[in-house]
């Protein structure tokens, strides 16, 4: 095993962490398991904030234990590795997205689709397999399965790159899923925030026709002239919308909040596809005819397996796409998060945990 001194990597991390339902963020300490043979220690450089930490840290839905470090949008540098470990080496700069686990056994598993996994171990706030709890990102270091580490290319941004992990496999899993990645295809995009903004990245550089869905006309200009969307609708506008009525291939909606799927599933051609990306607030229902007459598919997608985030950072890579960043020291976390209720971001926050976490802490 490739080893670095106990003063470099000690068992206890320094981390910000929630300890109560109001959700505010503070420094604490976390204990970190030792590096197993199979493990990949790294030192967290940058890590992304999304829209689930909110949620998470409030317990909104409803689902949290205390205390919680979240973040799953993470990059590093590898700091020591297990005897075993095969793919990684001290030095590596690597990417930790939503998981750190699974049974490796049903299925799923089998055929690199791990986020389906029923056994699946989120980044933070679940158990380990050891009975520990996993912590995120907002913390200076991590441990982690070389499974369900990334390698990040050196020329590839790191900061920008941090919220590909959750954000970007979460756009780029549907599109290669459901084939809606053949150039000419026009795909609509439901939002335009932190995951609407790496939707339309991604479908652009596949080669798609991109249309952005918002109910905030002050978008189009930025949709249009900075990310390259070809056309902008409206979403109360009838008028627009009838327009494109029975135009789109595909739509991709990554809007949290409760909304009407009806007028989405008119946008399609007949075999089109509405995929969800993100759980809205209310449970939703749609009318069988909306869907039989065109044969129509109302579908939802979850992050992506190991083997094609692997395949999206390389795609990234080769076709330069970031996400649009906001990069903050950890001080502004609480800040940050009052600002991301709002839609206060463009697009999404970045933590500079490397520089910023131990002066903090």
């Amino acid at each position: 095993m490739e080893m670095v001194s106990p003063e470099q990597h000690p068992n206890k991390a320094f981390a910000w962490a929630a300890t109560d339902s109001s959700g505010v963020l503070s420094p604490f300490k976390i204990s970190r398991r030792k590096t197993g043979k199979k493990d990949v220690a790294l030192r967290v450089l940058y890590c992304g904030i999304c829209h689930s930490d909110l949620h998470k840290v409030k317990n909104e839905w409803g689902t949290t234990s205390y205390p919680i470090v979240p973040g799953y949008e993470v990059v590093g540098v590898v700091t020591e590795v297990g005897s075993k470990v095969e793919k990684f080496k001290v030095g590596d700069k690597v990417g930790v997205g939503c998981m750190v686990g699974s049974c490796q056994s049903c299925d799923s598993c089998a055929n690199n689709f791990e986020n389906y996994c029923p056994k699946l171990i989120l980044t933070y706030g679940e158990k380990y397999h050891d009975g520990t709890t996993t912590y995120g990102g907002y913390s200076d270091f991590m441990v982690v399965d070389e499974h369900f580490i990334v390698r990040i290319p050196d020329n590839l941004p790191l900061d920008g790159a941090a919220p590909l992990f959750c954000a970007g496999i979460t756009t780029y899993s549907p599109l290669r899923y459901f084939e809606l990645d053949k150039p000419g295809m026009h795909v609509g995009v439901v939002g335009l925030g932190g995951v609407g903004h790496l939707a339309v990245k991604f479908a652009k550089a596949m080669g798609v026709k991109v249309t952005v869905i918002s109910t905030s006309p002050n978008k189009e200009k930025e949709a249009i002239e900075h990310l390259h969307a070809d056309s902008f609708i409206v979403s109360h506008d009838q008028d627009q919308m009838q327009a494109a009525m029975g135009t789109m291939d595909g739509i991709i909606d990554t809007v949290f909040a409760a909304h009407p799927l009806l007028p989405l599933i008119g946008l399609l051609k007949s075999n089109g596809k509405l995929v969800m990306v993100t759980a809205p607030e209310k449970n939703i229902q749609i009318p069988a005819f909306s869907l039989l007459m065109g044969r129509k598919m109302v579908a939802g997608s979850r992050i992506g397996g190991m083997k094609e985030t692997q395949e999206m950072v390389d795609f990234a890579v080769k076709h330069n796409v970031t996400a649009d960043i906001e990069v903050i020291p950890v001080d502004y976390l609480n800040t940050a998060m009052e600002r991301l209720a709002k839609s206060g971001v463009k697009y999404r926050f970045v933590i500079d945990v490397g520089n910023t976490l131990k002066s903090t802490s």
